[in-house]
């Protein structure tokens, strides 16, 4: 066992612990930063747009997963351009009071068959990714408008600024991270497909409860 293997192992049950409790607590903020109110000022936009991809699980991980799938495509930095583009086309098509179906199964879904297409790394072209990136957006995007509906424009487009920018940050973070341990390993991306292995995990739970018949 070499060292970089005994130190993944010795920090595993503090990152599981973590995560444990991230899945604890998330559920009491509602997938909202503010508590459930629409943001009133521009601060309360931009915190509330900075927050929402991040405290929804099934959010954050599909973010992370479009990094982990960048960082073996070539050209990968832009793909997460795609699915931060279809966010807010999403975001849209909701305050346009347009109502898409099953929206949760659709989200779940997603990231659920994202992070098997990670897992088991196929080849894939990437104009597959990108489709993948742009649908699952719409539907992503469409669950955070839900938090700024009747919103003024002001707190309404720092709303938009904030999370398209934590989108992007959060799938680069994931990218490079990918690409550092992938360098470590002789190029091959072991890390990655045990990181898809986790957002579809995610998925499958969420697809669960959203399906399920309580």
């Amino acid at each position: 066992m070499n060292q970089i293997t005994r130190n993944c192992l010795q920090r595993l049950p503090a990152v599981t612990a973590a995560v444990l409790v991230l899945l604890i607590a998330v559920p009491a903020y509602a997938h909202h930063p503010m508590g459930g109110l629409t943001p009133s000022t521009f601060v309360e936009g931009l915190l509330s747009g900075i927050g929402h991809p991040i405290i929804g699980i099934d959010h954050l991980a599909f973010v992370i997963g479009i990094g982990l799938a960048a960082s073996f495509l070539s050209r990968g930095l832009a793909m997460p351009a795609f699915f931060v583009g279809a966010t807010l086309l999403g975001t849209g098509i909701h305050l346009l009071a347009v109502n898409l179906p099953i929206v949760e199964v659709v989200i779940s879904a997603s990231v659920l068959l994202l992070g098997v297409m990670i897992a088991t790394k196929r080849s894939q072209p990437p104009l597959i990714w990108a489709s993948l990136f742009v649908v699952a957006g719409i539907f992503h995007g469409y669950a955070y408008g839900e938090a700024i509906v009747s919103a003024e424009s002001t707190p309404l487009v720092a709303y938009l600024v904030g999370f398209a920018i934590t989108q992007y940050l959060v799938a680069g973070a994931a990218f490079l991270i990918a690409r550092k341990a992938q360098d470590v390993v002789g190029a091959k991306p072991v890390g990655t497909r045990i990181g898809g292995s986790f957002v579809a995990g995610v998925g499958f739970v969420f697809l669960f409860t959203a399906v399920a018949p309580f």
